[in-house]
């Protein structure tokens, strides 16, 4: 009030030196109003992984480990935070990996429940994330398991070309030719990196692993039999006809559900289950 007063005692006399020097002075008595200071934004986005650990020099029981990394200093996959918790926080967890493309199939896992590739996963956004070996497989250590039954039954399927006609003439150490036609046949199969992630979602592979083909083998079994180029169909018809090998399946697709590849082993199961009538 005072300094209003001041301002319209001023605004009648001519404006002097003296006059500024006291508006001033009447300006810097005011109550400043209080200035805001901004609210400074949390710059971590922090979240847990919960993985499975269990080292063999050590058998104790299997347990989860929890680690906490910030997002914002990760990459977007699951592969980015287990290199990241290896590198910067434990360095004893064991995982396999290599080619980060989706390509050569290390890296395959159970995460959050669901068989993938972990190169390939997203971070699940919110909450925390379940990270374990693949399910039903002996384990090694922590997220590595033994593949040597999964490669032992991919192998029996003698997975190459097999012909019982000489090369004709010419033709020796050269490509048997195959129309584009025939060559379609093969989508949907050839793409096949052998994770893994089908055959060990596959609960028929989980009570019969030793028996039955499983899914993966049973693909590429069927690939061969469907390739125009192989002489030998009959003779691999023969050898998977069997109640275990290739009847343990009982369509239940979880195979095609799992594949990180978008393929369906289960339809060419079937497709082997039909050739044999």
């Amino acid at each position: 009030m005072a300094t209003g007063l001041v301002r319209r005692a001023l605004s009648r006399v001519p404006p002097s030196p003296a006059a500024n020097l006291l508006l001033l002075r009447a300006h810097a008595s005011e109550p400043q109003a209080p200035q805001s200071t901004p609210v400074r934004q949390s710059t971590h986005s922090l979240k847990n992984f919960q993985i499975y650990r269990w080292n063999p020099d050590n058998p104790s029981k299997p347990e989860l480990k929890n680690y906490q990394i910030d997002l914002k200093e990760c990459g977007p996959m699951v592969l980015d935070a287990l290199i990241k918790i290896k590198n910067e926080i434990d360095p004893t967890l064991t995982f396999r990996r290599s080619c980060r493309e989706g390509i050569c199939g290390s890296c395959a896992m159970n995460i959050d429940g669901c068989n993938g590739l972990a190169c390939l996963t997203k971070i699940p956004s919110g909450g925390d994330s379940m990270i374990t070996p693949l399910p039903h497989m002996f384990v090694i250590k922590d997220l590595v398991v033994d593949m040597t039954n999964f490669y032992n039954q991919y192998k029996s399927i003698e997975p190459w070309l097999k012909r019982k006609s000489p090369a004709p003439a010419g033709w020796e150490g050269k490509e048997v030719p195959q129309s584009k036609k025939d060559r379609a046949k093969l989508d949907g199969m050839y793409e096949c990196i052998l994770c893994a992630c089908c055959s060990t979602s596959c609960p028929s592979y989980w009570w019969n692993p030793e028996s039955y083909l499983g899914p993966a083998a049973l693909l590429h079994a069927n690939r061969w039999i469907m390739d125009s180029r192989d002489e030998y169909t009959k003779e691999r018809l023969d050898a998977v006809n069997d109640e275990f090998k290739l009847y343990r399946c009982h369509t239940i697709l979880n195979c095609a559900r799992a594949c990180p590849k978008g393929l369906n082993p289960g339809k060419q199961i079937q497709n082997i289950k039909s050739l044999q009538s």
